[in-house]
């Protein structure tokens, strides 16, 4: 099936404007979903983009959008925080409603694996499905261990990623350190699909386990075998695309 792709905006709790792209499949559509990246990702980052595109083969359409300061949307990064991007995934959701989608599925790469579980309670989606998820958002804080320092006593840093420079401040670290999802997790009404790869050497597949263990029932695990944390190699996007698709075809109103 083919797939064609749009942009759309839409405002950010922040303000700011945030890009998104909709990821449409050509024929049939089964129903609706929202994908959230990871921490510094973006929509079009080959995790994302290539899971969305994979569902809408499938028949699913789906929403994915940059986060404050990354991509092609405005604002500053160093005002993101995991608040924000749980509020930003609420925002989508409203987006693609005003579309006249309704958002069945929420699915969440890394720290929006996170996000959306984090997200749900709001959204209310039919189904939920999350790829390489921290149990704790204060995971993330190990990607600039080596700054830590240098944020609590100057108020931020630079951290460097190739080309680029984001600003992490330690307003982002109170907050992610804040979360606990916990009580998401135990209280979230949709089915779950927990995705990982046992070679995930960045979000180790303990936290797979711990999600899995407090989530309640209908739940399922799928092992995305010699996968990395990024999914770099496009089999393995498409195969989480294709693990998804089938396990939340049960869970759209079309089917019912």
């Amino acid at each position: 099936m083919c797939v064609a792709s749009e942009k759309i905006t839409f405002t950010s709790a922040s303000g700011a404007t945030l890009t998104a792209a909709i990821d449409e499949p050509v024929g049939p559509v089964k129903g609706w979903g929202i994908m959230s990246h990871g921490f510094t990702l973006g929509k079009d980052s080959l995790a994302t983009a290539r899971v969305c595109r994979g569902l809408a083969q499938h028949g699913i359409g789906m929403l994915r959008f940059d986060n404050l300061g990354l991509g092609e949307s405005e604002g500053d990064f160093a005002d993101t925080s995991f608040s924000l991007k749980v509020q930003d995934t609420v925002r989508a959701a409203q987006a693609l409603r005003d579309l006249g989608h309704e958002p069945e599925l929420l699915v969440g790469h890394s720290m929006g694996g996170a996000a959306v579980i984090a997200a749900a309670r709001e959204i209310q989606p039919n189904a939920v499905a999350t790829i390489g998820a921290p149990f704790d958002p204060g995971h993330v804080i190990h990607n600039f261990e080596h700054l830590m320092e240098e944020i609590e006593s100057s108020g931020s840093a630079e951290l460097k990623l190739g080309p680029r420079r984001l600003e992490i401040t330690r307003a982002f670290i109170q907050d992610v350190q804040a979360h606990d999802l916990t009580a998401s997790i135990a209280s979230l009404r949709a089915p779950l699909m927990v995705i990982h790869a046992p070679t995930d050497n960045t979000v180790g597949l303990e936290n797979a386990g711990k999600i899995f263990v407090k989530v309640k029932h209908p739940k399922s695990f799928f092992s995305l075998d010699g996968a990395d944390h990024l999914l770099t190699q496009r089999v393995h996007g498409q195969r989480a695309a294709n693990m998804i698709a089938a396990w939340a075809e049960q869970y759209f109103a079309a089917s019912e």
